[in-house]
């Protein structure tokens, strides 16, 4: 997952800065961020699929539940930043792109500690 996550990490990086300059010039670009976004969310979806295959060979101290929440949760933190900042077109809205593009690489060193401590 470590080649997953560095990707789609990398990509989140780029959406963040991108959507910066989008909120210092004041505008909304709709096409290309979408286009990264959707690319960022393939990423995700991809992990989720290798995420549960991966619980077979799970640690025996390993929250399931957790794992697979943690799995889906970073799965829908985009697509619901997306329709916030959509219904709000302003600086706001971009904010709030923001911070679900900051939270998606936090949550895939949360599953790494789950993965290796156990929860």
């Amino acid at each position: 997952m470590g080649l997953i996550w560095a990707v789609v990490g990398a990509l989140c990086a780029i959406a963040f800065l991108y959507v910066v300059v989008l909120m210092v010039r004041n505008t909304f670009a709709a096409n290309a961020l979408d286009a990264l976004l959707a690319l960022i969310e393939a990423g995700l979806v991809v992990q989720l699929v290798i995420g549960l295959a991966k619980l077979s060979d799970a640690p025996a101290d390993l929250s399931k539940a957790t794992w697979i929440g943690y799995l889906i949760g970073s799965l829908l933190i985009l697509p619901v930043a997306w329709v916030w900042s959509q219904a709000e077109r302003s600086r706001s809205g971009l904010g709030v792109l923001l911070v679900g593009l900051a939270i998606v690489p936090f949550l895939f060193l949360r599953l790494h500690q789950v993965w290796t401590t156990g929860g």
